[in-house]
């Protein structure tokens, strides 16, 4: 069974208007069959975000929502926590302290059954700190600044359901260019993934038709996704002092708007394929009847477009569309 899309959200999603990604994501969990788990651990507040998530799913179409709230590893070791994941169609991990988040469910009964939940094909989902716990290493605090400096962050782990990888939010909006590019410089071996607010990564697992499979990132949203591929990198990281700036030569750098793939396996930009609507592929159809009309038109006439257009003028002056139908009807 393929395993089920990753949505890793920047932060600050619409809930207002549009809800373009909580309105993705219902619709990927099942629509009207979705049954929805709340995980708000790294949240302060409580019951109020839980409701406030409640209300937004529920609007969206979802069946059910429920909260599951552990507050200690104990509680993620509970077993009726972990076995209310079993029905889930679809994951959510609200936003808040993400070492919190990490330290309580990352290595306990629960965070196993979210990641075998993923690997059955349920929707994962998370916004803020519920986007950095699903990469393999996760950002658990630091300084923004658009320059990499030694110590500026530290890492922890994370749930790993995207290999290989950290990611970071609220990327431009808080300038984290600079931690990022510290923690790739410090470990080259990791993709650094930064995800703009209202801007979500959605990965998904594809299996070719050669048999060889790979996980393909795509953007949705009003931000971008960065990408940092740090394979050839160059840098003093494991010999600079302190706080200094660290020399990171070599990254491959990828800015990912709306609309974006890009190739995790390969680390490779895919190529875009415009979305046409419904509407403007009728007018599409009709457009290019009229021209495959004006092209027998012009081949039977073997004349250039304008001398066409004179003559068909010329005759619509002579036979006027009033006169043709008095003649048709005698």
């Amino acid at each position: 069974m393929a395993r089920g899309p990753l949505m890793i959200i920047g932060g600050a999603e619409d809930k207002l208007r549009k809800r373009t990604i909580l309105r993705e994501f219902v619709a990927a969990s099942g629509g009207p069959d979705a049954r929805i788990a709340v995980i708000p651990t790294a949240s302060s507040l409580g019951a109020e975000v839980v409701e406030v998530y409640d209300a937004l799913f529920r609007r969206e179409g979802a069946a059910e929502v429920v909260a599951i709230r552990p507050e200690s590893r104990d509680d993620a070791h509970d077993p009726v926590l972990v076995k209310s994941l079993a029905d889930a169609t679809g994951i959510f991990m609200t936003g808040g302290n993400q070492l919190k988040l990490s330290a309580i469910i990352c290595g306990t009964p629960l965070g196993d059954a979210i990641v075998d939940a993923h690997e059955r094909g349920v929707v994962v989902a998370g916004t803020s700190a519920g986007a950095s716990i699903q990469s393999s290493h996760m950002v658990a605090f630091g300084v923004g600044g658009s320059t990499p400096k030694q110590r500026m962050t530290q890492v922890a782990a994370g749930l790993g359901l995207l290999r290989s990888s950290v990611v970071d939010q609220h990327f431009a909006q808080r300038e984290r260019y600079g931690r990022l590019l510290m923690i790739v410089a410090q470990s080259p071996q990791l993709l650094g993934i930064g995800v703009d607010e209202d801007t979500a990564a959605i990965v998904e697992h594809e299996v070719l038709e050669d048999g060889t499979d790979r996980e393909v990132l795509r953007v949705r949203g009003r931000g971008a996704v960065t990408v940092f591929d740090p394979a050839r990198i160059t840098t003093n990281a494991y010999e600079a002092k302190r706080s200094a700036p660290l020399l990171a030569s070599g990254v491959v750098l990828h800015v990912l708007p709306e609309g974006s793939a890009f190739d995790l396996t390969a680390r490779e930009l895919l190529p875009h394929v415009a979305e046409v609507a419904a509407e403007d592929v009728a007018e599409l159809a009709e457009a290019g009847q009229d021209l495959r009309r004006l092209a027998r038109d012009i081949a039977a006439g073997d004349v250039s477009p304008t001398t066409l257009k004179r003559r068909k003028a010329r005759q619509t002056k002579k036979n006027p569309p009033s006169s043709r139908q008095d003649g048709a009807s005698t």
